[in-house]
This record gives C-alpha cells, structure tokens and sequence, in this order.
C-alpha cells in the first residue's frame, strides 16, 4: 500500500508541477502515505493497485486533502492578518482541484476568509466544476459510467 499511494503522488507531483512547490500538497501526501504505513504493519496488506487499495487510496487522500485545505486556509487568514507572506490563490485552488473543495468551504465560513472577493469564488466554484468533469471523464475511461 505504501508503495502503491507514494507512486501515485510522486506521479501526481511530476505530472502537476505547482504542487512540487505546495507544502500543504507535501503535508497531505505525508499524512495519506503514512495513514497507509500504519495500516499495511498495523492491520492488513494489500496487493498493489488492486481495487481495494485504490479505494483507500481515495479515502485517505480525501480525508488529508481536506484537513491540508482547511489548514491553509487559516494559514493564509493568520498570515494576512499579520502582514506576512501568504498562501498563494493558485496553491489553495490547486488543493480543491485535487478533493479540497469540502475543506476550502469549511475554512472560508470557519476563518471567514476568501468569501467576499468575487474573482476567487468563481474559481473556487469553477475548480470545483472541472474536478468533477475531470473524475466524470476517468469514470467514462474506465467504463464505469
């Protein structure tokens, strides 16, 4: 399984190169493959790529993805109400490109932060379209739809 979820987000980060860069994308892989270090000695293993890994894959990658969203975003609301360097708008739109978007909404009611500027909700709203256009067209590609 480690394996497995370190190949995908290494992929990921070579395909995507502004995530090489995005230290909340580096703190979501190391929560999802260390989720998965624990499970393989702790619990059960599983073949590589097989079905069932992918789908913990998903679930662990959903579930640190989100956290890691939520955490930049008060990053970013703390750093702006400091003055200091921020999380850049394409880093945050990039971890809701990748399933964040749930973590995005929580961080912007919770922090009250990114929800009046209207340029970022229509690409906070438009990465949340094209994520599921994008899982939409791997479904059709494996024939699942």
């Amino acid at each position: 399984m480690v394996i497995t979820f370190t190949a995908i987000l290494f992929g990921l980060a070579a395909v995507i190169f502004p995530l090489r860069q995005n230290k909340f994308f580096l703190l979501s892989s190391a929560l999802v493959i260390g989720a998965a270090y624990f499970i393989e000695h702790n619990y059960f293993r599983t073949s590589i790529f097989s079905h069932k890994t992918i789908l913990l894959f998903l679930v662990f990658h959903l579930i640190a993805i989100n956290f890691s969203t939520f955490i930049a975003y008060g990053t970013d609301k703390r750093a702006a109400q400091r003055g200091q360097w921020r999380v850049s708008e394409r880093d945050l739109h990039m971890l809701e490109f990748l399933g964040g978007w749930l973590g995005a909404f929580l961080g912007q009611r919770f922090f009250h932060h990114k929800t009046t500027k209207k340029s970022y909700q229509a690409t906070y709203k438009f990465m949340i379209i094209m994520e599921f256009a994008a899982i939409w067209v791997i479904l059709k590609y494996l024939h699942l739809l």
